[in-house]
């Protein structure tokens, strides 16, 4: 079990449970969309954002990427982060059937690849690339990543070479890439898989 200083907002039951036998910090539960219309839920995020530092970790599919989306833009300028889990198909022992769009949740994916992702998003992640510049919208456009005409192809090949959700648009795919890698690191995964 690792301790991480920020709280974390998942979407149900079953993804706190499975997080709170791995991490060791404040879980909260969006209850999916019930977030939409939870003024308190919405403002205690905020203070926890504001005292500890929030990380989004919500599923890959359509669902999870508007409730991350809705609590980025309610929370924007505080202290939020993101962690993401890869697309990978499956469906989650408990459930019947896959999902919708046949992803695994979070609380479908290992346990590794859950400390993977809060690793990257947390705070107590030591990684150099905190010091070096972050990376821009300009530098997505250099590489092709957007604003071309086939800017989507090339997001969606990378998002999968990186182990990232496919669903992130560029601006997404910006927070998360300085988030995890930075400058540095995201030229040399540029250089190995696009050039």
């Amino acid at each position: 079990m690792i301790k991480i200083k920020e709280a974390i907002v998942v979407e149900g039951n079953y993804d706190k449970i499975k997080l709170s036998g791995i991490v060791d910090t404040t879980i909260v539960v969006t209850d999916g969309f019930m977030i939409f219309n939870n003024k308190p839920m919405l403002k205690m995020l905020s203070q926890l954002a504001d005292k500890k530092g929030l990380i989004i970790f919500t599923d890959s599919d359509r669902s999870g990427f508007q409730i991350r989306n809705y609590i980025k833009n309610v929370l924007k300028g505080k202290n939020v982060r993101h962690a993401y889990i890869p697309d990978i198909k499956g469906k989650e022992k408990r459930k019947a059937k896959p999902s919708k769009e046949g992803f695994l949740g979070v609380e479908g994916v290992s346990d590794e690849l859950i400390l993977k992702a809060l690793q990257n998003a947390a705070t107590t992640d030591n990684t150099s690339h905190k010091d070096t510049r972050p990376i821009t919208k300009a530098d997505l456009c250099a590489d092709g990543l957007s604003g071309s005409a086939d800017s989507h192809n090339k997001r969606t090949f990378f998002l999968k070479k990186l182990g990232l959700p496919v669903r992130m648009s560029a601006n997404t795919m910006l927070d998360c890439l300085n988030t995890i890698y930075g400058y540095d690191e995201y030229k040399r995964l540029i250089e190995k898989y696009l050039k």
